[in-house]
């Protein structure tokens, strides 16, 4: 499928684009709490903006590993104000939820993208709803819930595997009428994967690439990384996730989703200045 990835949910790729993860939840993986008051998260969005981020992610519901859904009520309730506030200072809103009435309520009030990390599987009304409203979405790799993924990260060739599920995952949502030009593909590092696993699919992100949808990556203080590097502590892995996000890109990655906003940001800057300029 040729398409033009130059542009995606009205946005040029001709560089990396930074995705700013805004949690508005009381207990994600590694920011759980810091931002669940809507003040907190509006004022962390709009810091996040001003370091030039270019997408807000907002979720409400946690997905480590493990995690417990909640009601899509819930997640609502929460993630409303935020995506009122930020959207109405202009920001491009990304709504990370698998519950199609969390999607509707969210693109109401002004996000622009659905981020789904069961890749429109979880609900049944997603697909038929994004394809009426024509939404750009992310749809992600991973098998079965975060309750149960961790038991299903068993691959003879984890890149090859990935690329023919989402391949599968990007079929579906065509046939049910979501626009080629509106698909982003996400490889799902952490989910149902573990440590060699997510390298080795970094590794080999060209089958993806060959879809010709955007990537999005979001590796951003993930457990391999602490593998590698020793750090025990999320929080503590800012070093390790810059260096992931750039080799992210030398692969092909056209969304880094990340914690830290600035810090992306200015690592772009450096990789990008150094690799386009010759030897002269």
């Amino acid at each position: 499928m040729a398409l033009n990835v130059k542009e995606w949910a009205g946005l040029g790729l001709n560089r990396p684009l930074v995705m700013g993860i805004l949690n508005v939840t009381p207990d994600s993986f590694s920011d759980g709490g810091q931002h669940f008051e809507p003040e907190a998260a509006i004022a962390a969005g709009q810091k996040m903006l001003a370091d030039c981020a270019d997408i807000l992610d907002i979720g409400g519901e946690s997905t480590r590993p493990g995690a417990a859904p909640i009601s899509a009520g819930t997640e609502i309730e929460r993630i409303t104000p935020v995506i009122r506030a930020l959207s109405a200072e202009g920001a491009v809103i990304s709504i990370d939820t698998r519950n199609a009435e969390t999607m509707a309520a969210a693109l109401a009030a002004g996000a622009r993208i659905v981020n789904d990390i069961s890749g429109l599987r979880h609900d049944p009304a997603s697909l038929p709803l994004l394809a009426r409203l024509a939404c750009p979405v992310v749809l992600m790799h991973m098998r079965g819930t975060p309750e149960t993924m961790s038991s299903l990260a068993t691959y003879k060739n984890v890149a090859a595997e990935v690329a023919a599920e989402l391949t599968a995952l990007r079929d579906a949502a065509l046939a049910a009428g979501v626009r080629p030009e509106h698909i982003c593909l996400d490889p799902g590092i952490g989910f149902a994967k573990r440590g060699a696993q997510n390298i080795a699919l970094l590794q080999g992100l060209h089958p993806l690439a060959a879809l010709g949808h955007p990537l999005l990556i979001g590796l951003s203080r993930k457990h391999f990384l602490g593998e590698i590097s020793g750090e025990t502590i999320a929080l503590q892995r800012g070093p390790e996730s810059l260096a992931g996000a750039i080799y992210a890109c030398t692969q092909g990655a056209h969304i880094l989703r990340v914690h830290d906003v600035a810090g992306t940001v200015k690592a772009l800057r450096v990789w990008q200045n150094l690799t386009e300029r010759d030897d002269g």
